[in-house]
């Protein structure tokens, strides 16, 4: 099959959760006998030149990057929040260049599918529908509009929890009709597949987790010692909120039984605030790394504290890929069919935190017994090549 990929970003390099959520979905269709093209926003937050991509890559699957800028402007957003009931974290990405461009795609080749990463590319559905019959297919990523609500719900100020229902609300209403406008939906987790259920959407589906290409993710010995390590994007909201709980919560009641205790950081993009408050004496802020995997390797725990979200935690499927044993919130494995205690620790106040980091730092077997647990449960729920190999067959049966 002929397959177009859009996406909001260019998934290299796959360094976030959603690049390689993204690229390795692509490169397992690639492997299932398909042929890709990706045409995505080539924003300036996300900047890449697409001739940089490596030939291993850009000899088997078209890239097509269109630079543009999608930047908060404060007075688009004002106007936004006044008069529209449309989402302004969605508007920013209804890129006139990008309509364009895929318009003059669409009139010069024809494609068995289209698939959208995520829910920003719903502004092209039109652009779509007038210039292909392709198989209109959505992969949600995660329950967008979820996020804002659980983010509202958690929120302790009165005026940023009335805004963040507002946009809950506003991004409901855009994801709802996204789907009735999909031909198929591709969920993340089954979590996920229940929420777009709950919108009213009836056509076909299928969840499809991400998956990694676990030939990429070598094991090393556990690192001895208590070090600590948490990765992620830190211009999104979940991971600073969960992050924030951790350091003000949880660091110094670990510090007390375990005196040495040091918290790695690694992330892009984080707030002025954020950086304050890593000069906290036990955390080291690397900020973003050239390389996540050489960056989990030196760490012995990973800490993934998350009270809101949606999808699937791409870095928390690396860390166990790479045999670290991980520490989360019951959010933060939503989509991972792990057990606490066996594959995972799991935690949601304080107390318990402290003591499941404390154990995988004390107890070597334990520790080491929990990472070939999580090795084992990456292989056999999250290889790249099977699960797009299923994701082929479903577009099969649907075109």
């Amino acid at each position: 099959m002929k397959i177009l990929i859009l996406a909001n970003k260019l998934p290299y390099p796959p360094r976030d959760g959603g690049s390689i959520a993204t690229l390795n979905m692509i490169t397992g269709l690639r492997d299932s006998g398909n042929e890709l093209t990706c045409m995505a926003l080539n924003t300036i937050k996300h900047s890449f030149p697409v001739e940089m991509i490596p030939p291993g890559l850009s000899r088997t699957i078209r890239f097509s990057g269109i630079v543009c800028d999608t930047s908060i402007r404060p007075l688009r957003l004002l106007l936004n929040f006044l008069f529209s009931r449309k989402p302004y974290i969605a508007e920013r990405f209804n890129v006139a260049e990008f309509r364009n461009r895929l318009s003059q795609l669409l009139s010069e080749e024809q494609f068995d599918v289209i698939q959208m990463e995520g829910p920003y590319l719903g502004h092209y559905t039109d652009v779509i529908r007038a210039g292909s019959q392709a198989l209109l297919s959505y992969r949600a990523h995660n329950a967008e509009y979820v996020i804002w609500k659980r983010k509202a719900e958690n929120e302790q100020s009165r005026i940023r929890r009335w805004y963040f229902r507002n946009m809950a609300s506003r991004l409901e209403r855009f994801e709802k009709e996204l789907v009735g406008k999909a031909d198929c939906v591709v969920a993340i987790s089954q979590t996920d597949e229940s929420i777009l259920k709950g919108l009213g959407y009836v056509n076909p589906m299928i969840t499809i987790p991400a998956g990694l290409s676990l030939q990429s993710y070598s094991i090393t010995p556990l690192p001895s010692g208590p070090s600590l390590f948490f990765i992620g994007a830190l211009d999104w909201l979940p991971n600073q909120e969960g992050l924030r709980w951790f350091i003000s919560e949880v660091l110094d009641r670990l510090a007390t039984e375990l005196p040495d205790v040091r918290l790695h950081v690694a992330g892009r993009n984080a707030p002025d605030r954020m950086k304050k408050e890593f000069g906290h004496p036990r955390i080291t802020y690397h900020g973003e790394v050239e390389d996540a995997r050489d960056f989990i390797r030196m760490h012995r725990v990973m800490i993934a504290p998350l009270f809101t979200g949606s999808g699937i935690r791409i870095k928390i499927l690396e860390a166990m890929a790479m045999g670290r044993p991980v520490v989360t919130t019951p959010i933060g494995i939503e989509g991972i069919p792990a057990r606490n205690s066996r594959e995972v620790m799991i935690a949601d106040n304080p107390d318990l935190f402290k003591d499941q980091v404390i154990r995988l730092i004390r107890e070597d077997r334990a520790a080491q017994e929990m990472a070939d647990r999580g090795r084992r449960l990456i292989h056999e729920n999250f290889d790249t090549f099977r699960l797009s190999t299923r994701l082929s067959q479903f577009f099969k049966e649907q075109v």
